[in-house]
């Protein structure tokens, strides 16, 4: 027996994981434009390394035992019909709607097209592109600069390697000076050129950059690693900007219920919760919110369960690859400065097959 319909817009870390928590309890349709799974946390090594092209698109096809997903572009949502219009011209009924459909990313750490191919093709153009670059400048010294900046020296040790960050240390958005200086000091042990306090823009001629002092670079190949954009603009053109932030995040609850709606939900990097959009945050979202749609589905029932309410993650691990085996693992300790452990750990953790075993299992296939 099923409480409701569940429509779950968004197949990535977030959707997934709440679409699979929720199978055995609601009738459950994920919506996604993909027609796989994309494995972002393994996409940066896929851009640079050709074996790893095809690591990162994971089949949707053993997700759930009891509902569906649907390939598909969400295009408006009918709140007082409680519906959601494809652009097929299908409508989905919904009595819990979770939007989930994360942030943009850039360049290599992009799923291209709709389609395995057409992603696969993205990937092996940068590859191709890396392994002909002279010299690569990659724009951006957080985790996913740093990863980036790493893979391509370990692919191309011949090539000419810069980094260049807008602020005074790398990784400081994690509050802590440990894994910057652990960072810069692999790079530049590495021949990694790291120039810190400059602000990158490209350049009058093509192939230059600029920072803000006028220092021209010049490179044939560049990566800007500068953030996420959150993907809420479909949400904005169907009429419901009055659901986002001035950042175009969704305004959520302590619940994680779009303000002022009872029965939408937003979980993910999609959501304005307060943390670092890290993928350990977006599943504990998801699992909380998997909570709190049972207890609103079965709120006159006699196994009624109260809801929870969300508490932003300030101390999840943070792993950065310095590809497949070194990187740091910065461990928040309560009351002290967070601990940073080096390659043991970080290659047993993430490194070496990038979370990918662990992906596998969570869409139903075994590691390999």
């Amino acid at each position: 027996m099923f409480d409701g319909d569940v429509v779950v817009i968004g197949g990535g870390y977030a959707g997934v994981r709440l679409a699979r928590r929720l199978d055995g309890t609601a009738r459950v349709t994920l919506v996604d434009r993909k027609e796989v799974f994309f494995h972002r946390i393994a996409s940066l090594r896929a851009g640079v390394r050709p074996e790893w092209t095809h690591t990162p698109f994971i089949p949707y096809d053993r997700l759930l035992h009891n509902g569906r997903v649907v390939a598909g572009k969400a295009v408006r949502i009918d709140t007082a019909e409680r519906q959601v219009a494809l652009a097929t011209g299908e409508r989905l009924p919904y009595d819990v709607l979770v939007i989930a459909t994360g942030a943009d990313y850039p360049e290599p750490a992009r799923f291209s097209g709709t389609t395995t191919e057409e992603a696969a093709k993205s990937f092996a153009e940068h590859q191709r592109n890396i392994a002909t670059a002279e010299h690569v400048l990659v724009v951006g010294g957080g985790p996913g600069g740093v990863e980036l900046s790493a893979e391509i020296r370990l692919a191309r040790p011949d090539a000419r390697v810069t980094l260049a960050h807008s602020g005074p240390a790398l990784l400081h958005s994690t509050g802590s000076e440990r894994p910057g200086r652990k960072a810069l000091a692999w790079l530049e042990s590495h021949d990694v050129e790291v120039r810190l306090d400059s602000f990158m823009s490209p350049g009058n001629d093509f192939g230059t950059y600029r920072d803000a002092r006028g220092t021209v670079i010049e490179a044939d190949l560049s990566f800007w690693a500068t953030g996420t954009t959150p993907n809420t603009l479909w949400l904005r053109l169907a009429g419901h900007g009055d659901w986002l932030n001035s950042a175009g995040h969704v305004k959520v609850d302590r619940m994680l219920r779009v303000d002022g709606k009872l029965d939408v939900f937003a979980v993910g990097d999609v959501n304005d919760a307060t943390e670092l959009k890290i993928t350990p945050a977006a599943l504990a979202q998801a699992d909380l919110a998997a909570h709190n749609i049972r207890a609103y589905l079965q709120s006159s029932g006699r196994h009624r369960k109260e809801p929870r309410l969300y508490r932003p993650v300030h101390r999840t691990p943070l792993i950065v690859p310095f590809g497949a085996a070194d990187g740091l693992t910065m461990l928040p300790v309560p009351g002290g400065e967070s601990a940073v452990l080096g390659s043991r750990t970080t290659t047993l953790a993430k490194a070496k097959t990038l979370m990918t075993p662990y992906m596998r299992r969570q869409l139903g296939y075994t590691a390999a």
